[in-house]
């Protein structure tokens, strides 16, 4: 007898779901503009945000961060299973995925959610008053809290992913569009061919990920899909890149990141670039030819990139640049860096800074950085190995001043902010990714292992961790994929992709943390993935903006009055 069989049939079935999860989510979002409104009286008394007020009060207002996004994601949960009924696809297992992500998350919201291992914020750490508390104990929210997330869902989720690593189906995505489902299919291919089998041993031996794996994502189109057609690229939107990066990164975060520093190097000279600089670049780094980095942070800095320090003084046509970056990533292999430098001193913060198009030679193992006036060594990692870290050293190197971004100094920041909204999508994707990773493995190893004479799988707490994998990337995607929409449909969304990223930089690392725990004391030998998915998971709540970072983005944007 299977473990759902033991526990029951789940309740609630599609007829009431919908409703009640409508209803719950109108709920939740008066909970949300309570809990805004109690933050604002904290960190916004006058009506604009007070930074001391918020650096005192950082605690309440990341809650408040974490609360917007659980009620987002529940939206997109909700919205995600209309378009899945609308189109005949809302089957038994995508109703429990949303009835399980509904009832936990209310939960939560009422509870106190874990903002990190050892900070759980609740609704009276923000000053949320009793009556926005109550409602969440009434109603449709009552409903879904007492039956949404039940042992025996989560038991009849894990059922119905018996089959799914053979069939990779783990809940339908809702992509709602054949060109993405034939673009997913095809990555979904090449991932299983070539790089799953080998992603490990990559890792193991820390060495850089194969040219022909690069060659072969750059005749896929990989490094080109956003730039567009008129420039060299394929012309697709952020929707593709988050399908096809979250595949990559399902077979290895390394591979899957292999395509950040394009996307950010094209979209900076897309929208910041000259004429010259377009044709120039931009068809070299979609088809692969020219392999760019991204050269922003410094020792000493990290998030505060108004404190940066590197320079770029300019004698006549050339700039030297002078200073040390670090945490630069593939940087001996690549062939452009897009570098932030200050080129006025005179200027504080943010306005003396530049963005330069720096050209390097390609490096190799016995010379990693050949360039005159450049230095650089690596910086060993525990994991997110395929690429590489560097510390940088710029004593003298040239750039041609006519590789400044734009033609016009001052403008660096300004320019990077550009990119930020699809950086942090595409990162958000990259979690997913390893999100998915982790749960694949967790699975696939609970039905091998045998104990007690049955697969652990079949014990409840192991089938519960894998179905709540398999709810919360689901949310994590949902919500990262409308991020990516809302900025194909040229719509300002740093909070949503800050939402995103905060939320999908939690769940793989969740995901990894639970599926090393169903490996057991095989999950800490380095020899299983699992152990290397934990390491590359560890890295996601950190770059791209810490969770802290997101968690400021998304508050203040929403205290200020961004809807």
């Amino acid at each position: 007898m299977s473990v759902a069989e033991n526990l029951g049939p789940p309740p609630l079935v599609l007829d009431r779901l919908l409703p009640l999860c409508a209803e719950a989510e109108a709920i939740a979002e008066a909970f949300d503009i309570a809990a805004k409104n109690a933050v604002r009286k904290l960190i916004a008394p006058s009506g604009r945000v007070d930074a001391k007020l918020l650096e005192r009060e950082q605690f309440a207002a990341h809650g408040y961060a974490w609360i917007a996004t659980y009620v987002a994601g529940l939206r997109q949960m909700r919205r995600w299973g209309e378009a899945l009924k609308a189109h005949g696809a809302f089957g038994e297992l995508e109703q429990l995925i949303l009835q399980s992500a509904f009832g936990e998350y209310l939960n939560q919201l009422a509870g106190g959610i874990a903002i990190s291992q050892v900070e759980v914020v609740r609704p009276g750490d923000l000053g949320i008053d009793d009556a926005a508390l109550r409602a969440l104990d009434a109603g449709a929210a009552r409903t879904l809290r007492a039956a949404g997330n039940t042992a025996a869902v989560r038991a009849r989720i894990a059922e119905l992913l018996a089959d799914a690593l053979d069939t990779g189906d783990f809940g339908a995505l809702g992509l709602d569009d054949d060109a993405l489902s034939m673009v997913r299919d095809q990555f979904r291919r090449f991932v299983n061919d070539e790089v799953l089998p080998f992603a490990h041993d990559w890792h193991m031996k820390d060495e850089l990920i194969p040219l022909p794996v690069v060659q072969k994502m750059a005749e896929l189109g990989v490094f080109g899909l956003t730039i567009p057609e008129e420039w060299g690229g394929l012309g697709m939107g952020k929707m593709a890149m988050c399908v096809v990066t979250e595949e990559l990164s399902r077979g290895y975060i390394g591979v899957g990141s292999l395509g950040t520093r394009s996307e950010i190097a094209g979209e900076l000279i897309r929208a910041g670039g000259t004429r010259a600089q377009k044709e120039k670049y931009l068809a070299a780094i979609a088809t692969g030819k020219i392999l760019p980095t991204a050269v922003f942070t410094e020792p000493n800095t990290g998030s505060d990139l108004a404190s940066l320090r590197t320079r770029a003084v300019r004698e006549g046509d050339t700039y030297k640049v002078y200073g040390n970056k670090t945490w630069i990533t593939h940087a001996a292999r690549a062939d452009i860096m897009t570098m932030l430098v200050r080129t006025n001193p005179d200027k504080p913060g943010y306005q003396g800074l530049s963005m330069l198009l720096a050209e390097k030679p390609r490096g190799t193992d016995s010379d990693p950085f050949p360039a005159k006036g450049m230095t650089g060594g690596e910086i060993k990692v525990l994991g997110y190995r395929g690429m590489k870290e560097y510390e940088l050293g710029f004593d003298g190197f040239e750039v041609p001043a006519a590789n400044l971004l734009g033609e016009a100094e001052g403008n660096g920041f300004k320019q990077l902010m550009a990119t930020f909204e699809g950086a942090r999508i595409q990162t958000a994707a990259r979690a997913v990714g390893v999100a998915q990773c982790a749960m694949e493995l967790g699975l696939r190893y609970a039905k091998d292992r045998v104990q007690f004479a049955k697969p652990i799988v079949n014990f409840p707490r192991v089938a519960g961790k894998i179905a709540w994998m398999a709810v919360e990337t689901m949310i994590a995607r949902q919500l990262t994929y409308f991020s990516a929409r809302e900025k194909d449909g040229d719509r300002r969304c740093d909070i949503e992709a800050g939402m995103a990223k905060l939320l999908a930089a939690r769940v793989a690392w969740s995901n990894a943390d639970n599926a090393l725990q169903i490996h057991g004391g095989n999950g800490y030998a380095m020899e299983y993935p699992i152990s290397r998915v934990l390491c590359d998971a560890r890295i996601l709540n950190i770059f791209e903006g810490a969770a802290e970072i997101q968690a400021q983005v998304v508050c203040r944007g929403l205290v200020e009055g961004r809807n």
